[in-house]
Protein backbone atom coordinates (compact mmCIF):
# COMPACT_ATOMS: atom_id res chain seq x y z
CA UNK A 1 0.00 0.00 0.00
CA UNK A 2 1.26 3.27 -0.88
CA UNK A 3 0.92 6.08 2.02
CA UNK A 4 0.67 9.54 2.10
CA UNK A 5 3.03 11.97 3.92
CA UNK A 6 2.14 15.47 3.82
CA UNK A 7 5.24 17.61 2.51
CA UNK A 8 7.08 21.07 3.07
CA UNK A 9 3.79 23.04 4.03
CA UNK A 10 0.11 22.66 5.21
CA UNK A 11 -1.51 26.05 5.16
CA UNK A 12 -4.42 27.66 4.53
CA UNK A 13 -2.91 27.50 0.64
CA UNK A 14 -2.82 23.59 0.45
CA UNK A 15 -4.95 22.55 3.13
CA UNK A 16 -7.94 21.37 1.23
CA UNK A 17 -5.74 19.20 -1.37
CA UNK A 18 -4.03 17.72 2.02
CA UNK A 19 -7.03 17.21 3.69
CA UNK A 20 -8.39 14.85 0.70
CA UNK A 21 -5.01 12.98 0.11
CA UNK A 22 -5.40 12.16 3.61
CA UNK A 23 -8.72 10.99 4.17
CA UNK A 24 -8.31 8.92 0.84
CA UNK A 25 -5.30 7.41 2.22
CA UNK A 26 -7.33 6.66 5.73
CA UNK A 27 -9.75 5.23 3.77
CA UNK A 28 -7.61 2.97 2.30
CA UNK A 29 -6.70 1.48 5.76
CA UNK A 30 -3.58 4.03 6.19
CA UNK A 31 -3.90 3.97 10.53
CA UNK A 32 0.03 6.37 10.62
CA UNK A 33 0.56 9.64 9.27
CA UNK A 34 4.04 10.49 9.49
CA UNK A 35 4.47 14.53 9.20
CA UNK A 36 8.28 14.44 9.32
CA UNK A 37 9.03 16.52 6.48
CA UNK A 38 6.25 18.85 7.13
CA UNK A 39 8.26 22.09 7.92
CA UNK A 40 6.06 25.38 7.16
CA UNK A 41 2.56 25.03 8.75
CA UNK A 42 -0.03 27.34 10.43
CA UNK A 43 -3.64 26.37 12.15
CA UNK A 44 -5.27 25.14 9.08
CA UNK A 45 -2.61 22.19 9.62
CA UNK A 46 -4.18 21.83 13.00
CA UNK A 47 -7.94 21.59 11.06
CA UNK A 48 -6.70 19.55 8.60
CA UNK A 49 -4.86 17.06 11.50
CA UNK A 50 -8.51 17.26 13.39
CA UNK A 51 -10.21 15.95 10.31
CA UNK A 52 -8.45 13.25 9.62
CA UNK A 53 -8.32 12.26 13.21
CA UNK A 54 -12.01 12.52 12.90
CA UNK A 55 -12.84 10.74 10.00
CA UNK A 56 -10.29 7.80 11.21
CA UNK A 57 -12.25 7.41 14.31
CA UNK A 58 -15.73 7.44 12.61
CA UNK A 59 -14.29 4.56 10.82
CA UNK A 60 -12.86 2.72 14.29
CA UNK A 61 -9.55 3.60 13.63
CA UNK A 62 -6.97 5.01 15.76
CA UNK A 63 -5.10 7.63 13.54
CA UNK A 64 -1.21 8.31 15.21
CA UNK A 65 0.62 11.16 13.76
CA UNK A 66 4.79 10.19 13.85
CA UNK A 67 7.47 12.89 13.97
CA UNK A 68 4.91 15.96 14.94
CA UNK A 69 7.42 19.26 14.15
CA UNK A 70 7.75 21.22 16.80
CA UNK A 71 6.19 24.41 15.47
CA UNK A 72 3.03 21.76 14.76
CA UNK A 73 2.99 20.73 18.41
CA UNK A 74 3.36 24.40 19.43
CA UNK A 75 0.29 25.17 17.59
CA UNK A 76 -1.91 22.22 18.57
CA UNK A 77 -0.82 23.66 22.65
CA UNK A 78 -1.67 26.67 21.95
CA UNK A 79 -5.40 25.91 20.73
CA UNK A 80 -5.57 22.75 23.64
CA UNK A 81 -5.79 20.16 21.31
CA UNK A 82 -1.95 18.68 21.65
CA UNK A 83 -3.42 15.51 23.18
CA UNK A 84 -5.44 14.58 20.16
CA UNK A 85 -2.10 14.55 18.39
CA UNK A 86 -0.81 12.24 19.90
CA UNK A 87 -0.73 8.56 19.67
Amino acid sequence: MNTYQPRDSLTAQNAETALQAGLQAISAGQQEMDLALLSNVDSAAVATLLAWKRAAAEKGVSLRFLHVPANLQSLANLYGVDDLLQA
